[in-house]
């Protein structure tokens, strides 16, 4: 008899990012941002302890990686792996989401946000 628990994909998936900020670190990772201090700067509510556990848990997950560059102060960057990078389609589909029915954004916002997520997390349709 197989013993191997069965876990829904999807379940494993929000493991691995639903910790608060995870998803918003990943796209901020996406939009070029790699440094501690960056992905504090919009977001006020964000502890320092929090974003610490956050990065550690993406990096635990293999999302992302840490590199500690030799300079003088020491420099930490941080990139997503190739596994992380596969998460561009869920980051591009949870914005076009929200898109497709917001009556907060006019037409034109709405397309240039489109080609702006499209752009940067490299969709082809």
């Amino acid at each position: 008899m197989d013993t191997e628990k069965i876990v829904c994909p999807v379940d494993r998936t929000l493991n691995l990012i639903s910790k608060k900020w995870s998803i918003q670190i990943i796209r901020d990772i996406f939009f070029g941002k790699k440094h501690f201090r960056e992905f504090k700067e919009d977001k006020p509510d964000l502890s320092n302890k929090v974003l610490s556990n956050c990065l550690k848990n993406l990096e635990k997950n293999g999302l992302i990686e840490k590199k500690v560059l030799n300079t003088n102060p020491v420099t930490t960057e941080y990139y997503l792996t190739e596994y992380g990078k596969s998460m561009n389609r869920i980051l591009y589909e949870l914005a076009m989401f929200t898109l497709r029915d917001a009556e907060s954004y006019s037409e034109e916002t709405r397309e240039n946000l489109k080609n702006t997520f499209k752009q940067t997390l490299n969709i082809d349709d």
